[in-house]
């Protein structure tokens, strides 16, 4: 009945700021300094009451201030950033253009690198709070309920990005997946195709993947055509090589296929060279479509309809939305913001 108490207490109007040390304290029956003990690797607390203060920092999303102590300002100087990967151009553009941004107002990232893990960008967002940010910014591939938890007990701004959540943490700056796939689907059904299947990801609830997948799923039912064309292969970000070997396997299952739309331009690349290598003509005899108009996309043979992002300007606009957020003394009943950066669909020489 003391911790439930406790947590209201913690949550009620009067509190600002994150939970602290003094919270769970009150909250465990203890005081601050076995608290701090109890965090400690090496605890010298007895095993019966560090499981308890435990559960309770667990309860209420406690994070240690691991630079308590160590400055007067509070300000720590960097936006926590996590994305699901370093290796993928649009995310390395993104940082590049929110990084300028951010050097205007004296502030630097630290990234953080998630692989497409909703378990590892809790367990980095965890780390990173302890250094208290001034702000997170990550990347929409969905969240595990601790880390939503933590972020909106983290009392700074956050931005998701690259996508517009149905249910967001807060600010949000990027575009609709499932509306961006809806779109190129509808494009590819006004353009006579009927046979489409849909090369996705395997392991992507949740993801940005996944939408792009439900985004084909209702344009063909909307269209009244079969979607049972639909392959999940592999796991998060499908490489060229996926994409060739299951452009192998969508021709062994459904030879009647008329087009491929891929979860990104690197798969459809893929998906492409097989099917060039085995003498079928694209867009003659199958189209491919991908997303994301990567470099790949522009420089194929034929070059590949896409769907056109725009990673320096979700940056941008992330930046932008950070200066007005971090100005001294605004209040943090700021209204949440939802800033579009549409994507469109381009048709090229593949369709």
């Amino acid at each position: 009945m003391a911790l439930n108490g406790e947590l209201d207490l913690a949550r009620d109007g009067g509190k600002q700021g994150p939970v602290t040390m003094r919270d769970v304290a009150r909250a465990a029956g203890v005081s601050r300094m076995t608290v701090s003990r109890a965090l400690r690797k090496d605890s010298p607390v007895s095993l019966k009451t560090r499981e308890h203060i435990l559960k309770v920092v667990r309860e209420m999303n406690y994070v240690p201030d691991q630079m308590a102590g160590s400055l007067t300002t509070r300000k720590s100087g960097f936006v926590a950033t996590l994305l699901p990967s370093l290796n993928n151009l649009h995310f390395a553009l993104t940082v590049q253009s929110l990084t300028e941004e951010l050097e205007d107002i004296g502030l630097q990232i630290l990234l953080g690198h998630t692989d497409y893990s909703a378990a590892r960008e809790e367990e980095i967002l965890e780390a990173m709070l302890r250094r208290r940010p001034e702000a997170i910014v990550l990347s929409y591939d969905g969240h595990t309920k601790r880390t939503v938890d933590l972020m909106r007990e983290a009392n700074v701004p956050v931005i998701e990005i690259w996508e517009t959540p149905e249910n967001p943490i807060e600010h949000t700056v990027g575009f609709s997946n499932f509306e961006a796939a809806r779109q190129m689907t509808q494009r590819l059904i006004g353009s006579g195709y009927e046979r489409i299947a849909f090369l996705g990801e395997g392991q992507d609830d949740w993801t940005r993947g996944a939408a792009r997948r439900n985004g084909y799923l209702k344009a063909m039912r909307e269209a009244g055509l079969s979607s049972h064309r639909m392959f999940q292969y592999g796991i998060p970000p499908l490489t060229i090589e996926a994409g060739s070997e299951a452009a192998g396997q969508i021709l062994k299952d459904y030879p009647d296929t008329d087009c491929v739309f891929c979860v990104s331009d690197i798969a459809a690349f893929g998906v492409q060279s097989r099917l060039i290598s085995e003498g079928h003509r694209v867009p003659d005899d199958i189209a491919v479509a991908g997303f994301g108009n990567f470099e790949v996309s522009r420089f194929a043979v034929p070059k590949l309809s896409t769907v056109v992002v725009d990673p320096v300007r979700i940056g941008s606009e992330t930046g932008k939305l950070l200066k007005k957020l971090l100005v001294p003394d605004l209040s943090r009943d700021f209204p949440a913001q939802q800033i579009l950066v549409p994507a469109e669909v381009e048709f090229r020489e593949s369709t």
